[in-house]
């Protein structure tokens, strides 16, 4: 099939990628010259696995292709995807000022029956919002399809590839039926297709988001209770888990979430909830617990050291905000640092992949190291903010002969508390007792 997508960020790339993938001829469009000069050369701006090779092997064979001609591209494609940006507004709203410069251009460009799939996440009524600017500028038949994109960072290429369900919302058999052409060759036995409505299906995108940041929040208030009470919050997840109707997923207590969706859709669920008169004080629990996670963290370390950081050195293994990403969109690394930094405080910082985007954070506040180790030199403590693979089984006996004090702070509780302590490591976790 003859496809365009708008917007080469995250979900763009993967999904243009992918869609080539199935043998599809794609148009990848942007505005960005240099970024779309990089992306020919086989050089992609984010890191996520698979996507780079995905991406150049259907480059090179004809399958997709990169230009900032979005005229044309719309033309030369029966589906036009919208990936692009819808940031938070500062009253927490979805921002759609990309999403309906996107539409106004389709409706200037269309020249036959196109579909025209809205793949951001964007409040609900907003694919009516988008017929109504485009039959405002054009008598061309098309048809406005919501079809939310649920893919993890750091698996997303497998999640697109073999989705648990596929979601479709349209007003339009037509248009239904052609996505369903275009999906056909991703879904197996174990894999639905879900037909509804285009506002059940805007919803549904942010009624998950929200769900899995609800279980995040529940998990990690257990966690302070049993910290409180004595008990050992991994117990009490295996046990929690065990029974099918709750499941073991998000259930892992830590440093709360962070990244591009959680935090901007439970916002963007409570003001819609808030514009229509509807309770959301689940929700605004959900995002509080959240928030005061990360500070039961830092005042954590700042009471191990009596409340006075002032020239220490603390040893950050991990800077984005989930592994297999160098996404540090609101990751939980930046409220530590930054409180850390004001504490006076010195950072040595190693990620595997989020280096760069790192020292778009913080500049040269803190220092930047190759590899894990090297950043231990001499440190009073460290952290492990990030449950990247490589930090699960560490030399022990290195880490101590490295640090000036065996300090460690584990916000992904990945490590035995009884083998650190035997070890002779200070050894502070989340909702662990020992």
């Amino acid at each position: 099939m003859k496809v365009c997508v708008i917007g080469t960020g995250y979900v763009g790339l993967v999904v243009g990628a992918c869609l080539a993938e199935m043998g599809n001829d794609v148009i990848c469009v942007d505005n960005n010259e240099e970024k779309l000069s990089q992306l020919k050369k086989g050089v992609i701006p984010i890191y996520e696995p698979k996507l780079e090779e995905l991406i150049k092997t259907n480059y090179s064979k004809g399958r997709l292709v990169f230009t900032s001609d979005i005229c044309l591209a719309i033309q030369k494609s029966l589906i036009c995807f919208i990936a692009v940006g819808t940031p938070q507004d500062e009253d927490g709203s979805a921002d759609l000022n990309q999403v309906e410069t996107v539409a106004k251009t389709i409706a200037e460009s269309i020249e036959k029956y196109t579909v025209i799939v809205d793949k951001s996440t964007v409040p609900v009524g907003t694919a009516e919002k988008l017929a109504e600017i485009i039959k405002s500028k054009t008598n061309v038949e098309f048809d406005i399809v919501s079809n939310p994109e649920f893919l993890k960072q750091g698996s997303a290429v497998d999640d697109f590839l073999n989705p648990d369900r596929v979601i479709i919302g349209s007003n339009s058999e037509k248009a239904s039926q052609i996505m369903q052409e275009l999906y056909a060759p991703f879904l197996g036995a174990d894999n639905s297709l879900i037909l509804m409505d285009t506002r059940s299906a805007e919803m549904t995108k942010y009624a998950s988001n929200a769900f899995l940041a609800l279980k995040i929040s529940y998990a990690n208030q257990i966690a302070n209770i049993c910290e409180c009470i004595g008990a050992d919050v991994e117990n009490v997840r295996l046990g929690m888990s065990a029974d099918k109707r709750i499941g073991s997923h998000f259930l892992f207590s830590g440093l709360g979430f962070g990244g591009s969706c959680f935090p901007k859709d439970v916002r963007a669920l409570i003001k819609t909830a808030a514009d229509n008169g509807c309770d959301y004080s689940l929700l605004q629990a959900t995002e509080g617990i959240n928030e005061a996670q990360r500070q039961i963290f830092i005042k954590k370390i700042l009471n191990k050291f009596n409340d006075n950081v002032n020239g220490k050195t603390f040893a950050v293994w991990g800077l984005a905000f989930k592994p297999e990403t160098n996404d540090m969109r609101e990751a939980p690394s930046i409220t530590v640092i930054n409180a850390l930094l004001e504490s006076g405080a010195k950072i040595q910082a190693y990620d595997p992949k989020a280096l760069d985007v790192a020292r778009i954070h913080f500049g040269d506040k803190i220092q930047y190291f190759s590899t894990p180790y090297e950043a231990l030199d001499k440190a009073d403590a460290l952290l492990l903010l990030t449950e990247w693979r490589e930090f699960k089984k560490p030399d022990f006996q290195k880490i101590k002969s490295l640090m000036k004090t065996s300090v460690i702070f584990d916000g992904r509780n990945q490590y035995d508390p009884n083998l650190l302590a035997n070890l002779g490591f200070d050894y502070n976790c989340v909702g662990r007792n020992f």
